[in-house]
């Protein structure tokens, strides 16, 4: 018999959960020869054994003496004892604006002198027996700061004593004893088996004195609810009513709320009757909800929020205002530079000299010679601001805005009179996704009769059949070679109105488009409509390209028109509502209803960051009565009102996705032998083919995911939350539509991944086609405006002579003039920027490395990041076939908008995971 008398170390071995040495212990056994435990005095759990490497003095009972020895010895009945552990708390170096060495001396003293800077409470996943909850280890850190890898963080390690038996933590409870409230990156402890444990956040930590509860981190593994440790399951619930507060009061700084409420806060009718706004949402006007903020009432209507002029931001949850880095470098400078100052002081500056353009030289001055402003000592302070937040304006001497010409001039001056890129503007330009196949014939209207007059198009057969080189309109229709891009119905309604508006005129226009032998897209027929004079008059106008000098410079007013047109469709229904509105609900429910440890919720993540913030500044500074969109389209007012007909009348979930909007638009027909599904009518369409290869990357990413969590048959059906999500977008955030019968059904890991795809791609690819090229193609004002001034002189009208003895000057008349120009200019080199701190697509594996640790997972999305590589090469070599002549060509700009990848600033390319301009 042999007696273990002394232990210089315990390791714990593979079969406790903690990897970790304590030296200087004596224990007192006894093993057989071979160094097997034989008695034992106290008996421990089996997860409790440890290995022991020791010096033992082995005692011989058959001849006495004894032998020193080394070896190692499985003991099962060592009382355990305490275990030390390290934990890293790394934050922030901003705290609203002030940088954290300001701040940094008292949260030194707080952690290394007292440890009360913060509380933080360990919660096992393991119930405790008498509780019957998680096991509780509260902690006071006594720390120092030591240099991190990342300048913009700072980190704080100490040790902690936590109980044998505690288990392994699955939560933290942290309380900031501080006053003021700081940025948490992630909380790390190590020490445990397997490596360190993450506790990612990202997330604002609000001060006790703001808010006495405790914030809740989970690890970085994500559980599905009936996958819960037990000992963490009470605190998911109690994250989730956190965040969904009770839906009184006023919302402050500080608050995670996420709750709804309609556009009630987009006009001032204390300010002026003439600012007043209606609600959007409800049954008058159908409309997505957004997040709930509680501001006050106007005086004049208590229904209504005021505060839109307020200089104080609209509330939004505390993290999903913007991070420091991109809150300076895009809203505290440019966007807010351009409401706050920029725009104002352009009209200061031409306001007294604001003249209609006279012809194409004038533009060219923007560009060259800028905007001339006094020369006093403020605007001379100005001007140097302004040099540093608006990345294409320069200042020259006394010159104010001097703009740098976009690409869409610099490859062609001329480009904007060619008809081949008038239609080119419709499959890769800004609005790619309004035109569709001309499926039926005649065209009808769908508005009432009685008050619109008669419904038919004044198209026929035969003025269609004249542009088509030989080819029969019946022949032309069959081969799907005829296009429509087709305003009529959503802009009649609102004519009267706008045409009353000073300095704006617009008709509602139709245009065909012929899909030539050669393969290229060209209009051959626009129709503008003016509001019926009686219920039974006509009041269409028919333009064709011209054959003489007149009916030319005819075409080109018409053309003009339409593109104000498609500008203002683009703007507010097909970027705003269709993007920015209907994915608000979505980002809202996902807060109340997924845990932040959920898969589908740390999947979505990425892709809800930042919207509900640039949502608030569009509220209060762009969509807003008198602001920078109303000033600068042609619907001015009635640009909401046109997105909630097309909220009652067109939106449906189901067809928002690439592939269903391809089919329900006639651009696309279902191909099974394809990876997305669908074939292109018009292989030639950029913004489609470069957009399906981005939309079946994320499919080939999701469905995955989405199997590697929901692995049974009724697993999607089971699971609460997820269910409540999905109810929870249809019946509030969408309770306009909540009746519906197309809402896709959730009950399969097919269904679950093709909602998710849809959403993910509407927030990154969709978004980035039609958002960040705006100033590349739509800031030289002959190519695309926004607005027009005058309606086309007809022959009876007195302008009509003018207009034949110099229809240039009526031709640039009509467009925006310089101090409008200037404006649009200014919004469109903004809202096309990209920040610094853009996260992209492509580079989605490290968003998900810091949310979710498990490596199968990451392998999918390694592999997404790989593939998004190969479609950017796939993309840049279409770009130089000559053969695809919609985006390869003598001074055609190419396809660009879907590359995934960017820089920061002005690029015309790019892909971010979010809804983030």
């Amino acid at each position: 018999m042999y007696s273990v008398k002394s232990i210089s170390n315990i390791v714990f071995g593979s079969d406790f959960p903690y990897a970790h040495t304590i030296k200087g212990l004596n224990v007192t056994c006894e093993t057989d020869k071979n160094g097997k435990l034989i008695k034992s005095r106290n008996q421990i759990p089996d997860y409790q054994r440890a290995w022991l490497r020791c010096r033992t003095t082995r005692a011989m009972t058959n001849g006495g003496g004894s032998q020193n020895d080394e070896g190692v010895t499985l003991v099962e009945n060592m009382p355990m004892l305490d275990f030390s552990m390290k934990a890293t708390i790394i934050i922030s170096r901003k705290i609203r604006g002030s940088i954290i060495e300001k701040f940094e001396e008292k949260f030194e003293s707080f952690f290394n002198i007292s440890g009360q800077g913060m509380i933080i409470q360990l919660i096992s996943e393991e119930l405790d027996p008498t509780t019957k909850a998680g096991k509780i280890f509260k902690a006071s850190l006594q720390s120092r700061s030591h240099p991190s890898e990342n300048p913009n963080t700072v980190e704080y390690t100490g040790d902690l004593e936590v109980p044998h038996d505690f288990g392994s933590p699955g939560a933290i409870l942290l309380t900031n004893l501080l006053d003021k409230e700081f940025h948490l990156v992630e909380i790390v402890l190590h020490g445990f088996k397997g490596g360190p444990i993450h506790f990612p956040a990202n997330s604002w930590i609000h001060s006790h004195n703001d808010n006495s509860e405790s914030r809740i981190l989970f690890k970085n593994q994500a559980y599905l609810p009936s996958q819960t440790p037990p000992g963490i399951k009470d605190l998911r619930g109690e994250e989730l009513s956190s965040i969904r507060g009770n839906g009184k009061g006023e919302r402050q700084p500080h608050e995670r709320i996420y709750d709804y409420d309609v556009y009630n806060d987009l006009g001032n009718p204390d300010k002026s009757d003439d600012l007043a706004r209606p609600t959007l949402g409800g049954e008058e006007r159908p409309y997505p909800r957004r997040c709930r903020t509680g501001r006050p009432s106007t005086k004049k209507d208590p229904l209504l929020e005021a505060g839109s002029e307020s200089s104080l931001p609209f509330y939004v949850p505390r993290d999903e205002s913007f991070e420091e880095v991109k809150e300076n470098a895009l809203f505290s400078s440019s966007l807010q530079g351009l409401l706050q100052n920029i725009v104002p002081t352009i009209a200061a500056a031409v306001s007294q000299s604001d003249l209609p353009l006279e012809s194409s030289s004038d533009i060219d001055e923007l560009y060259i010679d800028g905007l001339t402003l006094n020369n006093d000592e403020d605007e001379k302070g100005f001007t140097s601001y302004l040099s540093d937040v608006v990345n294409h304006v320069s200042i020259v001497g006394e010159r104010l805005l001097k703009f740098s010409l976009p690409p869409v001039a610099k490859g062609d001056r001329f480009s904007w009179l060619r008809d081949s890129e008038f239609a080119r503007q419709t499959i890769a330009g800004v609005n790619p996704v309004s035109i569709e196949l001309l499926k039926e014939f005649p065209i009808i209207s769908k508005l009432d009769p009685a008050v619109y007059g008669p419904p038919e198009s004044a198209i026929t057969k035969e003025l269609i059949e004249k542009e088509l080189n030989g080819m029969s309109f019946e022949e032309a229709l069959e081969m799907k070679r005829l296009f429509i891009l087709d305003y009529h119905d959503m802009l009649l309604p609102y004519i009267e109105s706008i045409n009353s508006l000073p300095e704006k005129k617009t008709y509602a226009s139709r245009t065909i488009f012929f899909h030539t032998i050669d393969g290229i897209l060209m209009p051959i027929l626009i129709e503008l409509s003016l509001a019926p004079k009686s219920p039974h008059s006509r009041n269409k106008h028919i333009f064709t390209p011209g054959n003489d000098a007149t009916n030319d410079w005819m075409w080109r007013l018409a053309k003009a028109h339409v593109c104000s047109n498609d500008a203002t469709i683009h703007h507010f229904v097909n970027h705003w509502f269709r993007i920015h509105a209907c994915s608000e609900p979505y980002i809202i429910a996902a807060h109340r209803n997924l845990s932040s440890m959920h898969p589908i919720f740390k999947l979505l993540h990425p892709h809800m960051r930042d919207t509900l913030k640039i949502n608030s500044v569009a509220r209060q500074s762009l969509l807003n009565a008198d602001g920078i969109f109303e000033v600068n389209y042609v619907a001015e007012r009635y640009g909401m009102e046109m997105t909630s007909d097309y909220y009652e009348d067109a939106w449906r979930f189901d067809l928002e996705d690439l592939p269903a909007d391809l089919l329900r638009r006639g651009m696309a027909v279902e191909d099974a032998s394809e990876p997305s599904g669908v074939r292109l009518v018009i292989e030639d369409y950029p913004y489609a083919a470069d957009g399906l290869l981005i939309y079946s990357a994320i499919k080939e990413m999701v469905e995955p995911y989405v199997n590697y969590y929901y692995n049974d048959r009724t697993s999607v059906t089971d699971d609460l939350e997820l269910q409540a999500w999905w109810n929870e977008i249809k019946n509030k955030g969408h309770q306009d539509k909540r009746d519906k019968p197309w809402w896709p059904k959730l009950t399969t890991n097919q269904d679950l991944s093709s909602i998710l795809t849809s959403m993910i791609w509407m927030a990154s690819g969709h978004h980035a086609a039609i958002n960040f090229s705006q100033y590349s193609l739509g800031s030289y004002v002959p190519y695309r405006p926004t607005l027009m001034r005058k309606l086309i002189p007809e022959e009876d009208d007195p302008q009509f002579e003018m207009f034949l003895a110099s229809p240039e000057h009526t031709f640039f008349n009509s467009l925006p003039t310089k101090l409008q120009a200037a404006k649009i200019m200014a919004m469109l080199e903004t809202v096309s920027s990209h920040s610094p701190e853009e996260e992209y697509l492509i580079d989605l594996q490290k968003f998900h490395s810091f949310l979710n640790g498990d490596p199968q997972v990451m392998q999918l999305f390694n592999k997404f990041s790989s593939k998004l590589e190969e479609i950017e090469n796939i993309i840049s070599t279409r770009n130089k076939d000559r053969r695809l002549k919609h985006r390869c060509g003598a001074g055609v700009a190419p396809y660009e908008q879907l590359l995934p990848s960017s820089g920061p600033g002005i690029t015309g390319r790019g892909i971010p995971n979010s809804i983030c301009m």
